[in-house]
């Protein structure tokens, strides 16, 4: 799929003018990318995870097999593989949303050309670039611990839909 956009889409096109320019299932700007090269090292990092899972999923049933009475207890089996499907990805993903896509759409909302926009790595590194965006992100997550909920509404995808309403 991401191959596929990398290839035959016109994703920077519609990028730099999406009311001229018909789009092509353009599902990449929530995820933060802006170029079609972001898109191809995306292509080519599933790919070697794909291999490196189907490796380890080899060497964990074949090499280092478990013994039979781990596989006769399916809870502790289901719980197993979930704990790293579920809950890692989970946390991976809203990290990704919150120093990553959040930031680069907030630029691209407000009119700055893609190709200006900081790569995806400085948002992550350079927490300064960040609280530019969003000034209460300096305090890092007290903010979720204390329950501030007025200051990270700021960092919300949508507080412009309860900025708007008031």
């Amino acid at each position: 799929m991401y191959f596929h956009s990398t290839r035959f889409s016109n994703y920077e096109a519609w990028l730099s003018d999406p009311t001229h320019i018909g789009p092509s299932a353009q599902i990449w700007r929530t995820s933060g990318i802006t170029s079609e090269l972001q898109l191809y090292c995306t292509a080519i990092g599933a790919l070697v995870f794909a291999a490196l899972m189907l490796f380890a999923g080899w060497f964990h049933y074949h090499k280092a097999a478990p013994k039979l009475a781990w596989f006769q207890d399916v809870e502790s089996m289901f719980n197993h593989h979930l704990a790293g499907l579920l809950r890692l990805g989970s946390l991976s993903w809203a990290g990704h949303q919150v120093h990553v896509s959040l930031p680069i759409n907030q630029f691209l909302n407000a009119g700055v050309d893609p190709k200006e926009i900081p790569l995806p790595q400085e948002f992550i590194l350079n927490r300064d670039i960040l609280a530019q965006l969003y000034p209460s992100f300096v305090e890092g997550a007290t903010l979720f611990f204390y329950l501030e909920l007025v200051k990270i509404c700021e960092i919300s995808y949508f507080s412009w839909r309860i900025r708007s309403s008031d």
